[in-house]
């Protein structure tokens, strides 16, 4: 299962936009590398014999910028905060969730935001969420570092930290660093705050990371200690029997985000398909492999119930007493000023 990954992933790392797990060509899924593992979504497979076919991307926005470009698929898999971007271009269009039983068990708040549901209907299924904290080499680096997020300004790391290459990440690490929790109401001091934060921890950044295995390769081989991390890139490492933390309680917070699955406008498969594919991901069974392969929570409170007492959920997804900074949709414009002042930072600039 790691090994499937990881050569998924190495695909993302070389930008190829086409399909690169073809199987059941009357259903295209455009997606993370990592998420083509077929025990998520046993029941499409054990309905059709195939997986569906899969192209794969490196970041939400990547993603993005292929399908307004004209790449063909049948269902994307953006997380939350994207989803106004893709209704405003024109490039989706809602679910039938008459044809989707498991809808109504969906968490109510991973899907409040009219955003998401409105009066012309659902036009996002969440699937599964994740927590973004500091992954960290516990042989190396000691439990009172990771307390605060200013380990990654700390000079006494210069060089030994990653941070993700994904404006959304560092910016909600940003503001939690500089005390805003909410980022649906920033101000432009908050704003600055975050940036000159941002300009100081860029100073200690050995590498910005473009997937989970390529910040697990990073810690693995000693060049780095530190890093902003996803779940997926702790369990790598865990499955790999590095000895890594991840601090969720920092003083100033840690964050969380979701991602679902939107239906894309002329697809070129079968509709039918793309909802037997729902179907299969929000099916109870489904939450063990997403946590055992991802290492993500499920968006069922039903699937959910199947692994609470699993340990991966009470080390990382449990709740913490501490700030959280909800990856929920933001202003497009002020998301689009943090994605430009990102490039500008990472630039040296």
């Amino acid at each position: 299962m790691k090994l499937l990954r990881s050569s998924a992933i190495a695909l993302v790392i070389g930008s190829v936009a086409a399909p690169s797990f073809a199987a059941d060509p009357e259903l295209t899924v455009f997606d993370w590398a990592g998420f083509e593992e077929p025990s998520i979504f046993q029941g499409y497979v054990d309905k059709y014999g195939d997986s569906p076919t899969y192209a794969f991307y490196g970041d939400d926005d990547e993603a993005y910028q292929k399908l307004a470009s004209g790449f063909k698929a049948d269902v994307a898999h953006p997380c939350s905060q994207m989803v106004s971007k893709y209704r405003d271009a024109g490039l989706i269009e809602p679910w039938d969730t008459s044809k989707i039983p498991a809808f109504d068990t969906i968490a109510p708040r991973f899907l409040d935001s009219e955003i998401f549901k409105d009066d012309q209907g659902v036009w996002y299924i969440p699937t599964d969420w994740g927590a973004t904290a500091i992954a960290y080499n516990k042989e190396v680096v000691p439990a009172e570092d990771v307390a605060s997020l200013n380990v990654f300004i700390n000079p006494k790391y210069q060089g030994r930290t990653s941070l993700p290459d994904s404006a959304d990440d560092v910016w909600a690490l940003a503001y939690l660093a500089t005390g805003t929790t909410d980022w649906t109401k920033v101000t432009d001091e908050q704003f600055k705050a975050a940036a000159d934060w941002l300009r100081q921890a860029h100073q200690n950044v050995a590498a910005y990371w473009a997937d989970p295995s390529e910040q697990a390769q990073l810690m693995a081989s000693g060049a780095v200690d530190i890093a902003w991390s996803w779940n997926d890139g702790v369990v790598l490492l865990e499955n790999d029997g590095f000895p890594v933390g991840f601090q969720r309680a920092p003083t100033e917070g840690s964050s969380m985000f979701f991602c679902g699955f939107i239906n894309l406008k002329n697809g070129p498969g079968k509709e039918e398909k793309a909802y037997d594919f729902i179907n299969a991901w929000l099916a109870p069974p489904a939450a063990k492999a997403l946590l055992d392969t991802i290492g993500y929570g499920h968006t069922s409170t039903v699937a959910m119930e199947t692994i609470k007492d699993e340990p991966a959920v009470k080390e990382g997804l449990a709740d913490v007493d501490a700030p959280i900074l909800s990856q929920t949709p933001n202003d497009p414009q002020q998301r689009e000023r943090q994605l430009q002042e990102f490039e500008k930072i990472k630039a040296g600039f």
